[in-house]
């Protein structure tokens, strides 16, 4: 390593964690202001893509969260999106201390996902859909994601702090509408099998699944199931999650 890339390595060092020896010829005030501008910058950055969580800690408490962060991962970009991936990534590696929830990363990966979507480039422009009958093959919009979390986590607030999983899993689906806003929408089992379905063999038709689903469901009849499949499935064409499928 040549002098002028020891020098710029120890540099980066001392901006990560003041506590690392400044290089030669630098004075502290000066450092001070690069330290300052790159942390606090990454403190926005990372708050912004987290709010909810951001406000279940102290300040001193996020600050220290997100200077560990700063100081031990491994960013190979600035931008605002691939931060907060970063971000989210490094806490799937962290033990929990015990000022974190024990809802911490199903609620980072809620928060994620929300951004995720919101930037996500459509590969895709599967034509929408008027009226859904029996036959129409049908196909879930690629910028729809399926969730399913231990936690309730689109009721946590600084007011509710669950401490121990719910009863039943939180089953969510979340997509971008077509005025390109995050929606999300909370389902039951049969509704979130419904959509799985749809998801495991793009260009199922109603009556299909309906048929399927009735093996799931075998305390209901087959024009139960497929009134509320309709229904559902109406609902979600209406908002541009389901679509007309169209074979590659």
């Amino acid at each position: 390593m040549s002098d002028f890339q020891q020098i710029q390595s120890q540099f980066a060092e001392a901006i990560r964690d003041p506590a690392q020896p400044l290089p030669p010829g630098v004075a502290q005030e000066r450092m001070a202001v690069y330290q300052d501008l790159f942390f606090n910058n990454l403190l926005n950055f990372v708050s912004s893509a987290f709010p909810v969580l951001r406000t279940l800690y102290s300040e001193q408490q996020w600050h220290a969260k997100a200077r560990l962060f700063f100081q031990s991962s491994c960013m190979h970009s600035p931008y605002f999106l691939d931060i907060a991936e970063s971000f989210f990534t490094w806490l799937q590696q962290q033990p929990l201390e015990p000022e974190d929830p024990p809802f911490l990363l199903e609620l980072a990966h809620y928060e994620w996902i929300e951004l995720h979507l919101a930037t996500a480039h459509r590969q895709d422009n599967l034509p929408l859909l008027g009226q859904i009958d029996s036959t129409q093959q049908l196909a879930l919009d690629e910028l729809a994601l399926l969730l399913c979390y231990q936690y309730p986590v689109s009721q946590i607030c600084t007011e509710f702090r669950p401490e121990q999983p719910s009863a039943a899993p939180s089953l969510l689906l979340v997509y971008r509408d077509p005025a390109d806003d995050i929606k999300f929408m909370a389902l039951n089992q049969l509704s979130a099998s419904l959509l799985q379905l749809l998801i495991n063999t793009p260009g199922a038709s109603l009556a299909e699944l309906t048929t399927t689903l009735q093996t799931l469901a075998p305390q209901l009849t087959n024009q139960q199931i497929g009134d509320g499949a309709l229904q559902l499935l109406q609902e979600l064409a209406k908002k541009g999650v389901i679509r007309a499928f169209q074979s590659a």
